[in-house]
């Protein structure tokens, strides 16, 4: 369901729509509130609910704001490994120049391969969530098959053979790391915390009194405007490879990569 969301809807109408229906769900819950039960105008409570308000925030906020700073080092994390697996194939690239004809270019095209396998098949396979290891295992394949398939004489193509090697090494393991960040999310624990400390903290606000309905409406709204935005936050940093604000293949068609497109 987030992943749909998040891949059908900008993330303006996501933000409309959430942010908008929690503040309007919430002034409606306190209207309400106050309709059944007007004594809470006198705000008699008010230093008992201030104080059970008070650490429901505390609490709710130090789990809300590990939530937010553990989902955005994912975020970027995610950006740097695409950025890392994306070098990396630029600079067998590179190191190929040195190789005989026939190797240069069946690495050049095992590569060419790759990156079109990323970003054609395993990007949008990464955006729902299920991305296959099959699309690239070809090109990875072929990749190692031309470095096994000649044996370098020269010291220039031995110090360009030995980059060659370590960079497919690097390829396949920031490739893992790629598909294992697509594949992650947020363990239900925290979601619970998230969304259901929401729950919480916003109705607990329609108990606060006060004799002026503007005063208490504008701090009911307030309260579920910043949990709304930051729970709309936490959704989207928990699927970095979907919707609008997301890791792109760009770095797969820039720079050396660039003349495979």
């Amino acid at each position: 369901m987030e992943l749909w969301l998040l891949n059908h809807l900008s993330t303006l109408t996501l933000t409309l729509i959430m942010v908008g229906t929690v503040v309007v769900l919430a002034l409606a819950g306190s209207v309400l509130t106050y309709r059944w039960h007007p004594a809470l105008a006198e705000g008699e409570h008010n230093d008992m609910i201030g104080a059970g308000l008070g650490m429901f925030a505390a609490i709710y906020g130090i789990i809300l704001a590990f939530v937010v700073v553990t989902l955005w080092t994912g975020a970027d994390q995610a950006e740097t490994v695409v950025a890392s697996e994306s070098t990396s194939l630029a600079q067998m690239v590179r190191d190929s120049d040195a190789f005989p004809p026939v190797q240069r270019a069946r690495m050049e095209h095992a590569v060419g391969a790759y990156v079109h396998a990323v970003a054609d098949v395993q990007w949008p396979l990464m955006r729902k969530g299920s991305p296959k290891y099959g699309a690239t295992e070809s090109a990875i394949r072929e990749m190692f098959a031309t470095l096994n398939s000649f044996e370098p004489d020269t010291e220039r193509e031995k110090a360009f053979y030995g980059e060659a090697i370590s960079d497919i090494n690097k390829v396949v393991a920031e490739r893992r790391a790629r598909i294992t960040k697509a594949q992650q999310s947020l363990p239900e624990l925290f979601k619970v915390l998230a969304y259901g400390g929401a729950f919480v903290i916003i109705p607990l606000t329609f108990l606060y009194g006060n004799k002026s309905t503007r005063v208490r409406l504008l701090f009911v709204g307030s309260v579920a405007a910043l949990v709304s935005f930051s729970l709309l936050l936490v959704l989207v940093l928990d699927h970095p490879f979907a919707g609008d604000i997301s890791v792109s293949p760009d770095a797969f068609k820039e720079g050396a990569l660039a003349q495979f497109w």
